[in-house]
């Protein structure tokens, strides 16, 4: 008795699974490439992946103290996702994640008397703290950001150190010659974020 009829049948399954894989397949990039082409839209960058919040507050700070406001929202971007109310777990408070001690010491240096540790929950003076404060780094690491980002992220003691231990000079620039691992991330994430800060509000609204 022949099976034919039953080949036939399978065949003919075998093409329409095939025809609903390459189908799926179809959809499934064209998915791709539509979430790509939107994510690579100004808008949708800036509204959902790279937002700005506290703009017009990071850059009259950032001018004010001669910092690249671009730099400081890549680092607010990693620090805290602009959220001003965080902690981390080593008390790290706000916007730019600033230590109490800190923020006591940076409080002082600026002449203000009226500083507490709950202020630091304040956009404002978390961000004239924060900004003042990479700014100083910036001065005291001859405005190199390789360092000054080092710094802000593991103290600029160890920086110091570093420098002493492996010779660094002033232009210093390999992020990979760091020794602690948590701080070369920081460092390569925040300037490769301050590129694409830069790639996204430098331009005329």
């Amino acid at each position: 008795m022949s099976n034919l009829p039953e080949q036939g049948t399978k065949t003919a399954q075998a093409r329409r699974r095939i025809g609903c894989a390459f189908l799926a397949g179809v959809m499934v990039l064209v998915s791709c490439f539509a979430i790509y082409f939107l994510s690579q839209t100004l808008q949708v960058q800036r509204s959902y992946l790279y937002p700005f919040p506290y703009r017009d507050t990071v850059e009259l700070y950032a001018k004010r103290y001669q910092v690249d406001c671009f730099l400081v929202a890549a680092v607010i971007k990693v620090e805290s996702k602009f959220q001003h109310d965080v902690h981390s777990h080593r008390g790290a408070v706000g916007l730019m994640q600033l230590m109490p001690d800190t923020a006591d010491w940076i409080a002082q240096r600026m002449g203000e008397r009226d500083y507490e540790e709950a202020a630091l929950h304040d956009p404002d003076r978390n961000l004239r703290y924060g900004i003042w404060y990479l700014a100083d780094l910036e001065e005291e690491f001859k405005g190199n950001d390789v360092l000054a980002l080092a710094a802000y992220n593991a103290g600029r003691g160890n920086v110091k150190d570093w420098m002493e231990e492996y010779g660094w000079q002033d232009d210093f620039s390999d992020i990979q010659a760091i020794p602690f691992r948590e701080t070369r991330a920081y460092v390569k994430q925040v300037l490769d974020l301050r590129r694409k800060y830069h790639k996204l509000y430098s331009t005329a609204e």
